[in-house]
């Protein structure tokens, strides 16, 4: 099978980046089209890789300040030629959905969810914090760009999506049926479950929607210890508000060195809400269970009192009584390390390869 891989953009690192690695592993020879490349905020693996960026990689300023580019994305995805291909599968969360296919060759969209700046737009720009006269000039765009994507959707032969809230999203906008396929998690395998300390984690980009607000003014009130690791453009108020039980690990390179922590805190905290969320079943697979926002991908992942705890409402309050409930629980850590083992990228691959033939098939 001669494949095509088409995904929205490299230009940041994190669970999109991390499917697609493993979907490289499968096919190493196949192309991958992204509509920006910036080699040097990916790991050094990429550079050895096939990867075919649009024309908009060559406007200046593309790669960091991608954002004004919007109108543009459309046209970048619709100028790849991808002809002599039997198969292209994209792998998207905006625009890489809209790529033209020929007539015979079928187009497999793996939906990260369809893309939350055209239809979740109002929450998600009040999270992001964009200016009132930013809004009004991007009205008009966001309208046109919506009646693409929505048109765009129907050159696409099958839908899968991460979650059963991604599936929900796709029948709403697209209209259209899909497949579930859970990402793949990469997973720590027979590893003996150490005994917790005292602190609990977060492991996440410190971006809005994230809501690591949340955690750190609840851990605040709380007075427990609170670890965090990653950076992003939150980290300045994030630092400034926090007290002295919460602390910035910034960002660790070592997958390893993130693992030990995971494997010795008393909890994972999870409160925003994810399309699917890898990391709350990566600390599943060490023996630790999760607090998590009871939204979106934690859903299919976390069971309440047996790998996790939920919170049902996006405030500190309620975070809150979710950890002094994780506080008063007692969990199987070998359970946890059972359940996880459903998501490894073992099944992902097996279920990917036979959604691509079945496809191929019916071409």
């Amino acid at each position: 099978m001669k494949l095509a891989i088409v995904f929205s953009w490299l230009n940041q690192y994190g669970g999109a980046e991390r499917v697609l690695e493993v979907v490289h592993d499968m096919y190493p020879e196949a192309p991958i089209y992204t509509s920006i490349y910036r080699p040097e905020a990916l790991p050094e693996a990429y550079r050895g890789w096939d990867i075919r960026p649009s024309f908009l990689n060559r406007i200046p300023l593309a790669r960091r300040k991608h954002q004004l580019l919007l109108p543009l994305y459309p046209l970048a995805f619709e100028s790849f030629d991808l002809r002599g291909y039997d198969l292209v599968l994209s792998i998207t969360s905006a625009f890489g959905h809209g790529v033209i296919t020929p007539a015979a060759t079928p187009h497999v969209c793996y939906c990260l969810t369809p893309a939350r700046f055209l239809w979740s737009y109002h929450a998600y720009i009040e999270r992001e914090g964009v200016g009132r006269l930013a809004q009004a000039g991007l009205q008009p765009y966001l309208k046109s760009l919506r009646q693409w994507d929505r048109l765009a959707a129907d050159r696409v032969d099958r839908f899968i999506a991460i979650s059963r809230t991604v599936q929900r999203r796709i029948r709403k906008v697209y209209r259209r049926e899909s497949e579930i396929l859970y990402p793949p998690v990469l997973l720590q395998e027979n590893v003996t479950p150490q005994e917790p300390e005292g602190y609990y984690l977060i492991v996440s980009r410190l971006i809005p929607y994230k809501r690591i607000d949340l955690a750190v003014e609840a851990f605040n009130r709380l007075g427990l210890p609170l670890r965090i690791i990653g950076e992003g453009r939150d980290g300045p108020m994030l630092r400034a508000l926090a007290q002295g039980n919460v602390q910035f690990e910034g960002y660790v390179d070592s997958d390893e060195a993130v693992r030990q922590q995971m494997a010795r805190c008393k909890a994972f905290v999870f409160p925003g809400e994810e399309d699917f969320g890898l990391t709350p079943l990566e600390a599943m697979s060490a023996g630790r269970p999760v607090i998590a926002y009871a939204a979106g991908g934690a859903l299919d992942t976390v069971i309440e009192g047996r790998t996790g705890v939920f919170f049902h409402e996006p405030t500190v309050e309620a975070l809150m009584a979710a950890v002094e409930r994780c506080e008063a629980s007692q969990f199987d850590a070998h359970a946890l390390q059972a359940h996880a083992q459903q998501f490894g990228a073992p099944r992902f691959q097996r279920e990917l390869e036979r959604a691509l033939q079945v496809a191929l098939r019916q071409a």
